[in-house]
This record gives structure tokens, sequence and C-alpha cells, in this order.
């Protein structure tokens, strides 16, 4: 059984009533249990006692922020995973890394448990892989299944040209029948 989670993105989460600056606007987010209708400007957490359980941070051009600040803060708010992912890499990089995932572990607190350059990562919160797909012009993140992320879990337009696909091959499908059954008589 999969609780409800709302997914968003870029919305202000703040977490020490009143302290206004002690906020964080995740790339990508998931409220555990939050219906996933509601539209949410800014989510208070003291409101709700609801944490993110995943943030996704793409990194940008300052990455002081995003490899170091970032995690700090993250750390305080009290998200259970932390996935930072760099679009920027490149072969010869030696300062910035694909991915680094951290995770929230008991008395360590939010804890870096992977970095790596390859194309994909767990996500043990969202129980599915995070991959780096397309060209270094254009690199995006797409969540893949399977037991090493190998197969992309479909886009919405991915899902209606596959859903048209089954519905085309079926139709042809029982066109034969119906021929096979003219021709032999029935």
């Amino acid at each position: 059984m999969r609780l409800p989670a709302h997914v968003g993105a870029d919305q202000f989460i703040y977490w020490k009533e009143g302290t206004p600056t002690r906020r964080l606007a995740p790339d990508v987010y998931v409220l555990p249990g939050v219906d996933r209708s509601i539209a949410i400007r800014s989510w208070k957490t003291w409101e709700t006692g609801i944490v993110p359980s995943f943030a996704l941070e793409v990194a940008g051009n300052d990455i002081t922020k995003d490899y170091e600040d970032g995690p700090a803060e993250y750390a305080d708010l009290g998200v259970s995973e932390l996935v930072v992912f760099d679009p920027h890499v490149t072969p010869n990089s030696k300062t910035r890394v694909r991915w680094q995932v951290f995770r929230r572990i008991a008395k360590r607190g939010l804890v870096r448990v992977d970095v790596s350059q390859g194309d994909r990562v767990k996500s043990k919160v969202l129980k599915a892989w995070l991959r780096a797909v397309g060209t270094s012009d254009a690199v995006r993140v797409r969540i893949a299944e399977g037991a090493h992320g190998e197969v992309l879990f479909p886009t919405e337009a991915e899902a209606e040209r596959a859903a048209k696909e089954a519905a085309e091959a079926e139709v042809a499908r029982l066109r034969m029948v119906i021929e096979r059954m003219k021709r032999s008589g029935g």
C-alpha cells in the first residue's frame, strides 16, 4: 500500500517559526502523507510537523552553495534523503561530481553516503533510481526502475504513445482474426 505524498518544486519550505531566513526551495521535494492535490505556495513545518522525506537539488554555478551550504541546511530541516545532481560535470572535472546522495542516519544526522560520476544513483526513499539522460548540452534527471535502474519510468507523453501503439496493434490483430474467419467461412 502506497501512502499519499505531495511532490512539489521550487516552493519555500520554512522550518524555524519566527525565523523567515531559515528556508529552502528544493528543486523537487516529497511531503509524505500530504494530499497530492493541494496547492502549496509555501510550507511551514511547525504547522503540520511534516518535513520532506526527499529533496533533489540541481547544482548551479555556485558549487559552495550546492555542495556545502545546501546539505547542512537540509540536515537542519530534517530531510530524510537529499540528492544533489550536477548537470555541469565534464569528463575532466576535478571539482564537480554528477551525484551526491545524503541520508539521515541515526545518531549521525544527514550523511553523504554516495558520490558518483555515473549515470544513476539509487534513492531509498523513492524506492527507485535517478538517472541522468540526454546529451551534455541537455542532461536531465529521470526516474528509473528495475534491479539496476535499467527501465525508465515513462513520461506522460511516452505513456500516451505506448497506449496508442498498443491500441493500434490490438486493432490490427483483430482485423487479422476477422480476415481468417472470413476465409475459413466462419
